[in-house]
């Protein structure tokens, strides 16, 4: 438990101290310690929890919930000032509607659910606590030299990066509370905290598109957020398990659990960008890069697949469990569909983002212990393969001024090591045998099971959105692989802070793909024993013998095509005439022309707004079901 609560209560010393703190020699010192010591504290936790069994634990501090709902209180009141200042009356409406609700909830719910265990451990939260704390530590790290470039390249913007490293620092404190908690009132205050930091990061510009989108991201997670006090209320009224814990309700089984599960992953929904929430994270992308991996790509969209897929035994055969997963389904397809017309980078990661965290939400909604399974390597694999690619698009955008992918032609000539990370990120997201593409094939057979005839619906769309992948990030890979005449490196300006997090991140992508089966082994599997019971092995040996030379292959093919072809630097293009030098070709009429390749980007085939429309129609339509179900339950 003291492992836990520092996890949980270390970030915020450094949050309090960078807030001010405006020396950036020591803000520096202050964000690697911080940072350092919050990854060594996850990865000690995953290594202990390795092994045990789930463990609940009760806080020995009286006053912890009456000091959560003054909080909750003050964080309402800041939200409602701020949005009358920006005449955001809609928000202000929805966080009074919150406020009323988790005010009822911990009123009537103090007196009978006071013996709740107030902590939780296992493989999972460990998992996700080792995601936020090595990760998040990077990315507070890579955000040093990022933000340094970041002001020099907006010089009149107002330097607000004490501000900005505290409330990074406040967002791992909240992460870490939210995946630790089995108290669900813990849970939500936690929950609204990693709201408001979101708030907080994507206004951080101060233009008048990130006030907006930052006022829109509030919005639609307070919208799903009100799901979230509503399970807690309907526990409550209807008698419920024996307390508030996450681990009691999920054990009391569907017939008690499966109103709040799918109330809260209706939230879980919003928090991750479903649709017909998903254009907050969107226009979140406006804010600077170490914003957009931390929040919106490893961490807090993680927060909401991470409660659906801790739900996934309750869904597990039942038809609310399959409208959820149908959900996630749509948005996958439609998603993946949009990142085609994309050429903007951040974009095509933003959708790629949305698109996964749909998949991921399919899985647990289908609820099987494989469907689980690969959930949770989704969540690992597009965490540490998505944070590479944002921050990596950072960097690039600093060196070449552009986050546009035509603009990142040839890429690997003047930024030969950053274009090599950004090829391992990419392939991590959609080659075999990268742990990505392992976990959709796992995914396809989890569906196979899956109730009928919602599974083969979940297989077709998973072929159609992964065929989709496939192009839209092909198409990049062979922009910034394609050939041209070679320049000056444009690497050396990087900051350490910078190639430390690309690095690293870099070799994680390949660990982690290298680590599929002791991950399996000694952490989901018997996560997943105490969860269903026994369970049939996940990965046969063959298969895994199969995947390690594949592995093996891609790690040694590279390095003997560099020695065959790096030291020659004549590389020529055959493009239907004489190519005369790098760059020039030839025609049949003698003329010598600069070659120019672009993609095609189909924006006719896959328009962003229609597809985004019609999916949000189809997505509102699945949600209204859920409700319609609910309320009949209810009733009955």
């Amino acid at each position: 438990m003291e492992l836990l609560l520092f996890l949980i209560l270390f970030p915020l010393i450094p949050a309090i101290m960078l807030y001010y703190l405006w020396s950036e020699n020591i803000r520096g010192i202050v964000v690697t310690i911080g940072a350092g010591l919050t990854a060594l504290g996850s990865i000690l936790l995953l290594a202990i929890t390795t092994g045990q069994n789930q463990s609940f634990f009760t806080v020995p501090v009286s006053g912890i919930a009456i000091l959560m709902l003054i909080l909750e209180i003050l964080i309402a009141g800041y939200l409602v000032i701020v949005s009358l200042k920006a005449k955001q009356y809609l928000v202000i409406g929805f966080v009074l509607l919150q406020l009323i609700l988790i005010g009822a909830a911990e009123w009537t719910g103090l007196q009978g659910h006071a013996e709740t265990p107030d902590l939780i451990i296992d493989q999972f939260s460990a998992i996700m606590a080792v995601i936020i704390g090595v990760i998040g530590g990077l990315i507070c790290i890579y955000a040093l030299g990022y933000m340094r470039e970041y002001q020099k390249h907006h010089p009149d913007l107002f330097d607000q990066r004490p501000r900005f490293f505290a409330v990074l620092f406040l967002f791992l404190s909240a992460m870490f509370g939210l995946v630790f908690s089995n108290n669900l009132i813990w849970m939500y205050f936690f929950w609204e905290v990693t709201t408001l930091c979101s708030f907080l990061l994507i206004r951080y510009p101060e233009t008048s598109e990130a006030i907006s989108n930052a006022f829109r991201a509030l919005l639609y997670n307070l919208i799903g957020g009100a799901c979230f006090p509503l399970a807690i209320l309907f526990i409550i009224l209807t008698g419920g398990p024996e307390n508030l814990g996450l681990g009691s309700l999920i054990a009391a089984g569907p017939a008690v659990a499966l109103i709040p599960a799918c109330l809260i992953a209706i939230a879980g929904c919003a928090k991750s960008a479903q649709l017909p929430f998903s254009s907050w994270l969107v226009g979140a992308m406006v804010a600077p890069t170490p914003v957009s991996a931390l929040l919106h790509s490893s961490t807090m969209v993680k927060a909401g697949v991470y409660v659906i897929a801790r739900f996934a035994p309750v869904f597990e055969g039942q038809i609310l469990g399959m409208l959820i997963a149908l959900i996630g389904g749509v948005t996958f397809l439609v998603a993946s569909c949009i990142a085609v017309s994309q050429s903007n980078a951040k974009k095509v990661l933003a959708y790629s983002t949305i698109a996964n965290l749909g998949l991921i939400v399919a899985c647990a909604g289908v609820g099987t212990p494989e469907a689980l399974w690969a959930a949770i390597f989704l969540i690992i694999f597009h965490a540490i393969s998505k944070s590479l690619l944002f921050l990596s698009v950072g960097t690039v955008e600093h060196r070449i001024g552009s986050r546009d992918i035509e603009d990142m032609t040839g890429l690997a000539g003047p930024m030969p090591r950053v274009g090599l990370m950004m090829l391992i990120g990419i392939a991590g997201m959609f080659l075999a045998p990268f742990g990505m593409l392992i976990s959709k094939w796992a995914s396809i057979h989890a569906f196979s099971q899956a109730v009928p005839p919602f599974g083969m619906i979940l297989i077709i769309i998973l072929a159609y959105g992964s065929a989709v992948t496939v192009f839209f990030w092909a198409k990049w890979m062979g922009k910034l692989l394609e050939v041209r005449k070679w320049e000056e490196s444009i690497e050396f300006a990087i900051s350490k802070a910078e190639w430390v997090a690309l690095i690293i991140l870099t070799a994680l992508t390949i660990i982690a793909c290298f680590g599929i089966a002791p991950i399996s082994t000694y952490l989901l599997e018997p996560l997943l024993v105490s969860m269903y019971g026994p369970i049939s092995p996940l990965i046969s040996q063959s298969n895994m013998m199969i995947m390690v030379l594949m592995l093996a292959l891609i790690v040694v093919l590279p390095m003997m095509l560099m020695k065959i072809f790096v030291p020659k630097r004549n590389l020529k293009r055959y493009m239907g005439g004489v190519t005369v030098e790098n760059g020039l070709m030839e025609g049949s009429l003698g003329m010598k022309r600069e070659v120019s390749l672009g993609n095609l980007y189909f924006e006719d085939l896959f328009p962003e707004a229609g597809l985004s429309r019609y999916g949000s129609a189809f997505t509102i339509v699945l949600i209204a079901m859920v409700a319609l179900v609910i309320l009949v339950w209810g009733a009955i």
